[in-house]
Parts: C-alpha cells; structure tokens; sequence
C-alpha cells in the first residue's frame, strides 16, 4: 500500500495546483506590436503576435539570426515607446520585418517552397450547424474501472478530478456506464443489481459510486446506461433479452428508479443492447414504461452497434422513429449513411477511440473529436474506455483516456489523450452549436467552430498526420497533411471580436518531447481576420473564454509490482464496496458475504453468487473465475479455504499461472487445482478441465470448510489439502507465468475465506 501523503499534499490535493502555463510568456519573441498593425501580419512571425521558438530551443529564443538582431535593436525585444507617424510608418518597419525574418514552426523563407494557404470564413448570419452534445468516456464494457475503487486517497480523488473537474483536466461532458449484467463484458464481468427475479441490490459494483463522483465534480455531467449483458432469469433459459420484452423493459427501468431513489441520479440517455441486436418492440415498450414511471426526460439512444439497419427501420417505422432521440454508431470512421441523416436525429459516436493511450491514441483522438462532426454531423463523441483500471494484460490493455492500474502502488498516469480533451471541453459546452462550415483544411487537417449564441466562439485546429492518428479502428484511408497557413474571417455576430486566448498541443514523434495543452500569447484579431501557421500532428484551441486551465497535482508515487505476498481474509463488516480489492472476475460475480449461520472464523467470506449463465455478450467460459495478482508471477504457492455449497457436483479450484482473461477467458491456461462434492479431486492445465495432469480420490463434500493449497515450482506443482499432501511432481511447462485465481466447476454457490499468496 502507497504510503500516505504529507500533509501539504492532501491540503494541494483538494484543489489541485492551477496556473496559466508559462507558454505565452516563455515565448514573448514579438509581443510588442502596435494596436494598429494586422495580426494577420504577425502570423508570419509565427502566431499572435509574437516569433515562436522553434522546436526544441529554450522558450523565449527565436528561430533566425536576424530577429534576434532586430531583438537587440530594439533593446529588450519589447519596442521602446514612441509615437508613430501613422499607420504607413507602421506597415513600412513590420513589414521590413516580415521579409527579413522566417519564425515559426515552418521551413525558413530562403530557398524554400512558400506555405500552403488558405483562406476560411466563420459566419453565423445565416443560422447555425447541429448543437454539440458533448465529449465523453465509457465506464465499462467491462470492467474497465475496476481498480479505481481500490487507490487510496488522496489518489483516487486527484484521478477523478483529472477526469470529470470542470478547466481542470478533460473536463468531460458525458459519463457512460454498463448497467451490470453478471457476464464478462470485454475485461471482466459487473454486478447486475438483480442477480435474481426476486432480487434488487442497488449497492453492487461502482459505477454508483463513479457516477455519483462525477456528479459532485460536474453537476452538469450526462449520464447514460447501456447493458451488455442482462442476467439468465431475464431469458428464461434463452439466451435472448427480447423473448419477454416486458420483463427486459422493467429490469431496465428499475435500474434508472434506482439510481434516482438509491443514490440521486437522474440517467439522461439509455441505451438497447451494446453491439448486438435490436428489437423495434422492445424500444417501443421501454419507451412505453420509461413514461409510465414518469421517466419522460429520460431519452433513449439506439442501436449501439452501426449505423444501420436502425436507420432504415426508423425510415419506415414511424412509432419507432418517435420514440429514439438519437443514433448511435460504434466506431464510424468519421462517417455516417444517408439514412441517418434523413431521419432528421442526433447522431452521436456512442463508442470510438479504443486504442492505445501514447501519442499516436492522442493523435487519434484528435483527429476523431473534429472529423466525426466535420465529415459525419455527429455531435457526441465517447471514447472507450474512461481510466485504464484493469490489469494491462487483459485485452485491450490501457486503451483509455488515462491510466490508473496500480491501486497498491497509487501509482497513475495522465496520459496524453486527456489533455487533447481539454482542447475542446474547456472550452464548449452541450447546448452549443456548430457553425456551419465545411472543415477540411487545404492542406490536411481539420477544424470546427462552436458559439454559444452568446457572443462566444471556439475554435478547434487539428493537423494529425495519417500514422499518427490510427486509431484500433476501422481501417484509416490514406491521407496527407503539409504544414499550410490558415486565415480565418470573422464574420457575423463574431466580427467585432478582438483577442482569442490560444492553446496548442505538439505531438512529437521524433523527440518524444510532446507539448500538450500549452497556453500561448492571445491572438489578436484584426478586423475580423487572423491568420496561423500550422504544422503536423498539432492542436490549437482559440477561443473567446479565459477559462481554460491546465491544472496538475504533484506526481503521484512510483509504479510498483502487484505486492509477492498478499492476503485477505474478507472480514469486513460494511464493505464499501460489494467486490473484494483486487480480484478481477472474469467470469460470475464474487461478492463479500456475511455467513451467519457459521458459528466459526467464517462469518465473513467472498462468494460466488451467479448461479444461471447470464444473457452473454462474448462466450463465457462455463466456469466462473476470479483472477489476481502480477501477470508475471512464475513460481508461486497460492493458499485458500474453500466451501462447496451445490451437492453432488459442486466443485471449486484455486489456479497459478493463469494466462488468459477477458474476452478470451473461454481459452484460459494454467494450473487448476479442483475439488469436488463428489470426494475427488483433478489437476488441469485449463480451466475447461479438458487437460488433465493428475486426478484421484481427496474426500471432500459439500457444505463444509476445507483449506487447498497450490505450490508451483518451475515445471513441478504439487498440492495439499487441509496442510496434508494430496498430489505432487505434476509436470507444468505451460504457461510459463500468469495470475492467481480461484473460482468455481459451473454457475454455482461457493464461498472462498483466508485467501493467501506468495509469488515471484
């Protein structure tokens, strides 16, 4: 466990430490320009007002020998007071200055090919584009925040804060969370707040709890719940959620009662059924019970997989069309159908990004945020997922806005993708809109233009490169991007604008050394007109707001491995949460539970409580389990008392050096230690039980507390039950190193106490 912070740290770490960043000043180069002169003329010099450094010097030094004279010149490279003599005075000396000097990102004037430019108009006299819904992230699809709960503060809070704190970190708009279904779901399973018909429990999992944090960071957060998988009961033996759509509808509607009643939230969006299919009869009947329950502002999003055939349908289904508020495409490649656009709906990216967490995810990111608007009209989108709080080696390891995987460590990381979110959630709002432009920049790239119908415009620049911004999908078609200049006309209600503040992220692929969400000197607009010099792979916000911050805690703990001996013994009365730190179940649910009717040291246990397969969404292994632990573990001796509770052919394990998890937690290898209600025992290699490396006789039953132990030593494993040898010398070479887990032979009761490893 991360030892606790100083006390100046937990006072830092309620507010955070927020300054202006020091680029604008870092880089003061030509700040002294007249009121009179055009900023579109101190473009040239590299931006708004002033010479950029170039990349990689010391901010504040400028790119050419001859500014630097000029600098000296005018003594502190501010211009000494005077009075001009009017404003042909002024054009002759700056533009003397202009024609001596290159600045800026891009190639020096002499004996290179002048920059690409292009001109682009901003103008809402004629009407506005599609209101923006928002920036968000998924919480789930599943289990992807498992590990959150687990950090000690004042970590865990830091990390809420850098996610979902207005002008703080990404600042996000949308929360999405998995309504819990007890299946796996991508990275693990989560809760469902009905494991049974007759069952409601609405204190399961944590996306209560993240719900309601981001509430109190951002009262003004969109919430959304969208299931992956709905528990067996619901199919009555099918697994199919659409038999009795009554019966989906209501477990639907009591979750949305529930957050309301249990933990005052209002749910703003639900969804249908995460990439699968959709049924038109059971929409309309949700839609039916959401208002039955006086649920009416609670809109519903369908289909959560591709653009059609929901859009088709709605053409042709007029109640259908009335009854969805918007379209949601899972990873759209920036591009939407004509069906869509026809029904006249909002269309949102309702899952996208989904990939690696380093630059070039940033740079997909970037390029996403704009183009899903820019060539496809959608106004939302969410990435998947929220915080990489899983073990990495899961699938899709750390593909997520920010990483957040060592609760024992406290380490976390703010990785890039959060700041190029901050590039537009900083300064937008939902309730805004677009302006109607077409967005491509001449030479590669893309922009779009937000107002808020008050006077106030934001401006997003994104110049990504094709093989920096592949995102894990679709396919990215070819494309170019060359350093170009851009001049923007201000026009309409946004002509006598003045200054925008400007941000800038830099992703750099050669040094490493990425600049990211970096406060620039204001640009000053002149007439309605500015002009920038773009290069590759860069972001620039320019907006009229001056509330953008760029706001930092200090670095949390270093990253350490999943400690070499760890215990539990579950005896906790009031769990704050219903899953003991640390397991990651893959396949059932494991609770905490109280065993009142033992009279012993097992009052308090973790069981395993799913007993019919659920509604799966990827194919579950038949067998729950729950892994722990450092992925690299090779020699280690796992230790746990164990309680069959189904007769005749109940059965648990324990297991080292599990190799797989997720969605391919069907194909599992290892070392499985099993025990029977029949009195025998089995040695696998898998946790189908396909492979076996030793079985016999062990007298076990059912209902009673027996200890296993597992030793695995190189290639020998032996075991013991209650601390006697029952097997020993099986020969294990693959795999070489995996998890500890434990787990049950089916959808059964089981009960688990005093678990203990050591491991290396």
């Amino acid at each position: 466990m991360a030892t606790r912070a100083s006390p100046a740290r937990r006072a830092l770490s309620q507010n955070g430490s927020c300054s202006l960043q020091p680029g604008w000043a870092a880089h003061k180069g030509w700040e002294g320009f007249p009121p009179s002169f055009p900023s579109s003329r101190t473009a040239a010099l590299g931006g708004a007002g002033r010479c950029r450094p170039a990349p990689g010097l010391a901010g504040g030094a400028v790119t050419c020998a001859r500014c630097r004279a000029v600098r000296r010149r005018s003594g502190t490279g501010r211009p000494r007071e005077r009075s001009w003599a009017g404003m042909g005075c002024a054009a002759l000396l700056w533009g003397a200055i202009l024609l001596a000097c290159s600045c800026g990102p891009g190639p020096p004037s002499v004996g290179a090919a002048p920059l690409l430019a292009a001109t682009y108009v901003l103008d809402d006299a004629n009407g506005l584009g599609r209101e923006f819904d928002g920036i968000g992230a998924v919480s789930g699809g599943g289990a992807t925040s498992r590990l959150l709960v687990n950090y000690p503060e004042p970590y865990r809070s830091e990390i809420l804060d850098y996610l979902f704190k207005p002008n703080f970190g990404a600042s996000l708009h949308i929360l999405k969370v998995e309504i819990g279904g007890d299946a796996q779901s991508t990275d693990g399973t989560e809760p469902s707040h009905m494991h049974y018909e007759n069952d409601e429990n609405y204190f399961r999992g944590y996306e209560w709890w993240l719900m309601k944090e981001a509430k109190k960071r951002n009262p003004k957060i969109k919430l959304i719940g969208l299931p992956w998988a709905f528990p067996g009961w619901i199919g009555k033996g099918e697994n199919w959620p659409y038999d009795y759509p009554d019966i989906t509808a209501y477990y639907i509607v009591s979750w949305i009662l529930g957050a309301k009643q249990y933990h005052d939230l209002d749910i703003d969006y639900i969804g249908i059924w995460n990439e699968r299919a959709f049924s038109s009869k059971y929409i309309k009947l949700l839609r039916y019970t959401l208002d039955k329950h006086g649920l009416e502002q609670v809109r519903i999003i369908a289909s959560d997989r591709l653009w059609e055939p929901i859009s088709f349908v709605m053409m042709i289904d007029s109640e259908l069309h009335g009854v969805v508020d918007v379209i949601g495409a899972h990873y759209p490649g920036t591009k939407t159908v004509p069906n869509a656009i026809l029904t006249g709906k909002k269309l949102w990216s309702s899952e996208d990004y989904s990939t690696f967490n380093n630059d070039v995810g940033a740079g997909c990111w970037a390029r996403i945020l704009n183009q899903n608007y820019v060539n496809g009209n959608m106004t939302a989108t969410i990435a998947w997922n929220l915080v990489a709080s899983y073990y990495e080696e899961l699938p899709f390891g750390r593909c997520a806005l920010m990483t957040a995987q060592e609760p024992w460590s406290g380490h976390y990381k703010v990785e890039s993708p959060i700041w190029i979110t901050a590039h537009t959630t900083q300064f937008t709002q939902p309730g805004w809109s677009y302006l109607q432009v077409d967005g491509h920049l001449e030479g590669g790239g893309s922009f779009v233009a937000l107002t808020d119908g008050l006077g106030n415009l934001t401006i997003i620049i994104e110049t990504m490169s094709h093989n920096h911004s592949k995102c894990i999908r679709p396919p990215l078609p070819n494309f170019n991007v060359v350093p170009q200049r851009a001049t923007f006309y201000l026009r309409g209600s946004f002509y006598m604008v003045q200054t925008l503040q400007v941000w800038h992220s830099r992703l750099d692929f050669e040094s490493g050394n990425s600049s990211l969400f970096q406060q620039l000197h204001p640009l000053q607009v002149w007439r309605g007109r500015f002009s920038l010099d773009l290069n590759i792979d860069e972001v620039y916000t320019l907006t009229t707001l001056k509330t953008g911050w760029k706001c930092g805690y200090p670095e949390p703990p270093p990253p350490q491995p999943f400690p070499s001996i760890y215990n539990d013994d579950f005896n906790i009365r009031n769990p704050p949460f219903s899953e003991a730190p640390n397991f990651a179940d893959q396949t059932g649910v494991f609770e905490y539970f109280v065993n009142a009717s033992d009279p012993g040291d097992h009052v308090f246990t973790l069981r395993q409580v799913v007993v019919q397969r659920p509604i799966t969404w990827v194919s579950d292994a038949d067998q729950t389990i729950s892994v722990i632990g450092n992925f690299k573990w090779v020699n280690m001796t796992v230790t746990c008392d164990i309680y069959i509770e189904k007769p005749r052919d109940g059965g648990v394990f324990i297991a080292g050096r599990v190799d797989n998890g997720g969605i391919y937690v069907r194909d599992s290898k290892g070392v499985f230690f099993w025990v029977f209600a029949d009195g025998t025992y089995r040695v696998t290699g898998d946790l189908a039980g396909k492979q076996v490396l030793m079985k016999g006789l062990a007298g076990v039953r059912d209902n009673a507390w027996h200890t296993l132990t597992l030793n695995i030593q190189g290639n020998s494993a032996s075991g013991l039950l209650n601390g006697y040898p029952l097997w020993e010398n099986v020969t294990v070479s693959k795999p070489g190193n995996g998890w500890a887990a434990l787990g049950t032979r089916s959808f059964e009761f089981a009960q688990f106490d005093n678990f203990h490893v050591e491991a290396c």
